[in-house]
């Protein structure tokens, strides 16, 4: 049949991974709608069988721990993940019935979106369709993928702007964040931080970084940059200068601070695009291999021995798993996701279930 042992080395498609469609495919807990609530059919099923000599990380997942119980902090997609990554927040959108941005149309359920009247009646007919799957909640909260109020940002500078920002009146520009997220939180307590964005550099030299496609490369991914969407890092602050820097295209900036023993205390890494390892876009095998070589330089840097690793992923991608994830509140936990720790600290060849 055609599909079966697609090597990992393959772009494959991408599937739904957006905010109420997740809710709606975990169905309170059942998970057993990801085929009904999505335009791939029985591909929300698929999976690789792996094995260590052909996925790196697995070998590191076998020497160190291996946390098989770890969700998404939101339902959804990057986007959303991201901003629960840094802030454990949902971003919003104050004047949004004003600026027209596109918003959901949902249920009184608060959960599930609202059938078009020409949605087909079974997955089997066709792929569902909705009246508004939009980037909103009806309450203004920012759920599926928004742009950055500055570059770099998948949004253009308004003609004869800012160029260091983005359109504001473009319909998917978020307005800066406002509210306390984790860098703000270390540097009330001293600890040193920085995020290394991959290709950042290259995307702010460049448009061309930021051109998305199938294996396009590097393809930096805008909306992945959760502190460029936060006001106190706004661009001209001095915050700004000290806490998101270029991780170089392949990583070559970030690994240089590793071999250098100079990374803060907490050092986030976001590879570009094309090591992402995301369906749509990019295989696995790249992004893994990438990530193991980072692994690799991590164990032989002089911070080494103070060191922890905490490797995983946004979101699941719009796959099946048959985890349910544990009730939380309106924007998660959503999916399972692997999660990687890998530290002197760390037990080894351990699975930890918390």
């Amino acid at each position: 049949m055609n599909g079966f042992n697609t090597p990992l080395s393959v772009t494959t498609r991408d599937l739904y991974h957006r905010f109420y469609e997740n809710q709606m495919q975990i169905h309170g807990g059942k998970n057993d709608m990801f085929a009904a609530w999505a335009d791939s059919g029985g591909f929300v099923m698929g999976h690789y069988s792996t094995t260590p000599d052909k996925l790196p990380l697995y070998k590191i997942a076998q020497q160190y721990m291996l946390a098989d119980n770890f969700f998404m902090g939101a339902f959804g997609s990057s986007f959303l993940n991201h901003q629960w990554l840094i802030c454990a927040c949902t971003p919003f959108y104050a004047n949004a019935s004003t600026a027209r941005p596109s918003i959901s149309v949902v249920n009184s359920d608060g959960v599930t979106l609202t059938p078009a009247s020409n949605s087909p009646p079974s997955a089997l007919t066709g792929m569902p369709k909705f009246q508004n799957s939009g980037n909103l909640t009806p309450d203004f909260y920012a759920v599926n993928t928004m742009q950055q109020p500055y570059q770099p940002s998948g949004n253009l500078p308004a003609t004869g702007g800012d160029t260091t920002l983005a359109a504001p009146n473009n319909a998917t520009t978020l307005p800066p964040q406002t509210n306390k997220h984790i860098g703000d939180l270390l540097s009330a307590a001293n600890v040193s931080w920085a995020w290394y964005g991959g290709s950042w550099g290259a995307a702010l030299a460049s448009r061309t970084a930021i051109t998305y496609g199938v294996n396009a490369q590097p393809n930096f991914q805008t909306h992945h940059q959760p502190f460029n969407y936060f006001a106190d890092l706004a661009p001209g602050s001095p915050a700004r200068a000290q806490h998101l820097l270029d991780g170089g295209t392949n990583g070559s900036e970030f690994i240089k601070a590793i071999d250098a023993g100079t990374l803060p205390q907490v050092s986030f890494y976001k590879p570009q695009g094309n090591l992402n390892e995301h369906a749509g876009y990019t295989d696995v095998t790249s992004g893994d291999q990438h990530i193991a070589d980072v692994i690799s330089h991590l164990q032989k840097s002089p911070q080494w021995e103070h060191m922890v690793v905490v490797v995983t992923y946004d979101e699941n991608g719009g796959f099946w798993d048959h985890v349910a994830p544990p009730k939380g509140d309106r924007w998660g936990p959503g999916s399972r996701i692997p999660a990687l720790n890998i530290s002197p600290y760390a037990k080894k060849g351990f699975v930890d279930h918390t």
